[in-house]
């Protein structure tokens, strides 16, 4: 794993070899929320051999802290906007003129912002398991005080509770993943920088927030597309749908939106098989 400092914060991050198709796009993977870029694995180890795939862990998140004491960038926020100017940052540090953006949940709304940013660079976006650009009071307060407090309430030391990762195999997931999954799924939520996890939760779900993501995805020239799980409750099929009927490419029955069977909301490790088919797919068209 490699380490990279973005706007004052180092980003550790993991860069497969180039392949032999120089005219392919560096695909980029960008975690949701209390996640990291572990869970990108399986999809990437079925994709390397023809592209070049860059996962990263989101500022706060994974190891893209600092070990020295020192607060993260106390005089930044935890916006959209923020988020994608430090995957710009990092794309221009990496030197990368051409790549496409496949974001899960949070990091799929990074990746939109990014795409509007950097428009030049990003030849397309694909989303999994987010949607979105619905604001609904009661259930975002709901969501927010929910997760503030698994945020404030889960001491570090939660991790080195022998079998708890078992209470993490089956959330949010259609059907249990496996154990090792579950255990990363316990470190990341006990290790996340406080200020990082609380502050992308509350300051990414505020109703302007909310409501400018559909201008994002209406601004976008180049082409996105979205994974759902049809068995996702924490981003249903129905607001998938809607933040892709702001793009172009929802014409003709939302051509650019695929439901997964059988799907939670972890698809690129529920099912990475197709996760990583449907990429490959949607790259050739």
């Amino acid at each position: 794993m490699e380490t990279i400092e973005i706007l004052g914060v180092p980003h550790a991050y993991q860069l497969t070899p180039p392949t032999a198709d120089r005219e392919a796009p560096v695909l980029v993977f960008v975690h949701g929320w209390l996640l990291s870029q572990h869970y990108w694995q399986p999809v990437v180890e079925r994709l390397a051999e023809d592209y070049q795939c860059l996962v990263y862990d989101l500022r706060g998140f994974g190891d893209s802290q600092r070990r020295d004491g020192k607060r993260i960038s106390p005089e930044r926020g935890y916006t959209l906007a923020e988020y994608a100017a430090d995957l710009t940052a990092l794309l221009e540090a990496l030197n990368f003129k051409k790549v496409w953006l496949v974001g899960h949940s949070l990091g799929g709304s990074i990746a939109l912002w990014t795409a509007r940013n950097s428009s030049d660079r990003v030849g397309g976006t694909i989303c999994i398991n987010a949607g979105g650009g619905i604001y609904l009071k009661e259930e975002f307060e709901r969501f927010r005080a929910v997760g503030t407090q698994l945020v404030k309430r889960r001491p570090r030391w939660l991790r080195s509770l022998p079998g708890l990762e078992w209470l993490f195999v089956g959330a949010m997931v259609a059907r249990p993943i496996q154990r090792r999954w579950g255990r990363q799924r316990l470190v990341d939520y006990c290790t996340a920088d406080s200020r990082a996890a609380l502050g992308s939760l509350l300051e990414t779900t505020t109703e302007e927030e909310v409501r400018q993501l559909p201008q994002v995805v209406a601004s976008l020239e180049q082409p996105v597309y979205f994974l759902a799980g049809d068995r996702d409750k924490v981003m249903e099929l129905k607001y998938v749908l809607h933040l892709a009927s702001f793009h172009p490419l929802f014409e003709n029955c939302g051509r650019n939106v695929i439901e997964i069977t059988d799907c939670g909301h972890l698809a690129m490790v529920e099912q990475p098989d197709l996760v990583a088919a449907q990429i490959r797919a949607l790259l050739l068209r």
